[in-house]
């Protein structure tokens, strides 16, 4: 290993392994499992990407393995079933702190919502616009009623994950699509990828209803339809197009 932590990060209860050949350091913030990976090189200002959700190998790693050979961190912090709510985003604030003031990474970040992680990157974003560089969604739910699905085994506890009764819920605006506004403003460039045959996050209820809001609003969003395809696998056999987007907007 040959990463060289100061006194302040040695006081996190860091365990470091390996992850690709790159140094992978295990801790914890606000009670929750975080990991960061480490670039050979970091690069200047040291930029990062955050995945919201589905971190490792069996969750289509492509963009995050090609940022890291730029010298990006890799961030990820476990906040599942919490469907986006303030709950997770409180986890997500205090992750953010952690890695911005004791790792000195880059204020501004690249979000990754993968499926459900969708619910969680975006309202990240329109919570705290500032600290995001770029939004990355990828098969994203972004509708609570299309996902989880309204009236579903799972209603009452997005109610409650959100502190609302299902009556409350009925009305509230809480889903992404019903928080473009903040993330329009902030300028946020979006790319996203989804096929247009999933059954699980239906890109017409969610990913095409982003775009057309988003672009109605004057946002930058670029979509890459996979014809024919389901929920997984996600991302895309050669990056290339994700993360050449990433590099060009990106600005932390």
């Amino acid at each position: 290993m040959n990463l060289h932590l100061s006194a302040a990060q040695q006081g996190f209860g860091l365990t470091q392994s390996e992850w690709h050949g790159y140094e992978r350091l295990d801790f914890v913030v606000a009670g929750q499992p975080a990991i960061l990976i480490v670039p050979k090189t970091a690069a200047p200002g040291k930029p990062w990407v955050w995945r919201a959700e589905w971190f490792g190998d069996r969750h289509a790693p492509q963009v995050s393995l090609a940022l890291l050979e730029q010298g990006w961190h890799l961030a990820y912090i476990n906040a599942s079933d919490r469907y986006g709510s303030p709950a997770a985003m409180e986890i997500f604030d205090a992750f953010h702190g952690r890695l911005t003031k004791d790792f000195g990474l880059a204020s501004r970040m690249v979000l990754e919502g993968f499926s459900r992680g969708g619910l969680y990157a975006f309202n990240f974003a329109a919570t705290w616009p500032e600290r995001v560089a770029v939004l990355y969604l990828d098969a994203p739910a972004l509708d609570l009623r299309s996902w989880p699905g309204y009236k579903t085994v799972r209603w009452p506890e997005v109610a409650a994950a959100y502190g609302l009764t299902v009556e409350e819920l009925e009305t509230a605006k809480v889903s992404p699509l019903d928080r473009i506004e903040p993330v329009v403003k902030a300028g946020i460039p979006i790319i996203g990828v989804s096929g247009d045959a999933d059954p699980i996050v239906k890109m017409d209820e969610n990913l095409t209803v982003l775009a057309e809001r988003y672009r109605a609003a004057g946002g930058n969003i670029k979509v890459i339809v996979k014809p024919g395809a389901g929920h997984s696998p996600h991302s895309l056999p050669d990056p290339k197009p994700i993360v050449d987007f990433i590099l060009k907007h990106a600005r932390y």
